[in-house]
């Protein structure tokens, strides 16, 4: 018996995950930020302001992982950490505001931490593409 399509993309996504090193889901986590920006920045463009800040509290809520799971031995947590409180105020503010120029802002520096990343995880071998 086949399984629906949404059921089948749902239990590849949850193996996806299970199986996932910790490297490798933030760096999913990352990729959803940027998704959500994304979906809410269209919000925005279309006035669905409730669908917007729903989005942008999911990023929210993304960047409020990575701050809680920095690691403060190492040095450069501190920087992540500023840069992470950057972000998130960028996304308060476009919440309120309902500014898209905020948002773009605050998705730019997502990319750009997701792409540090990504590099760091190939020049560590924790990741293959």
């Amino acid at each position: 018996m086949l399984m629906p399509p949404t059921n089948a993309a749902s239990l590849y996504q949850g193996t996806k995950i299970n199986t996932a090193s910790p490297a490798e889901l933030t760096l999913m986590l990352y990729d959803g930020a940027i998704k959500f920006c994304n979906i809410a920045m269209l919000g925005l463009e279309k006035s669905d302001y409730e669908k917007a800040s729903t989005y942008i509290i999911k990023v929210q809520n993304i960047i409020t992982e990575f701050r809680s799971t920095l690691d403060f031995k190492y040095a450069t947590a501190k920087d992540f950490d500023v840069i992470y409180e950057y972000i998130y105020g960028l996304l308060v503010q476009s919440n309120i505001k309902k500014d898209i120029s905020l948002l773009e802002e605050a998705l730019g520096q997502i990319r750009n931490m997701r792409d540090l990343w990504k590099e760091l995880m190939r020049k560590n071998n924790m990741y293959v593409k």
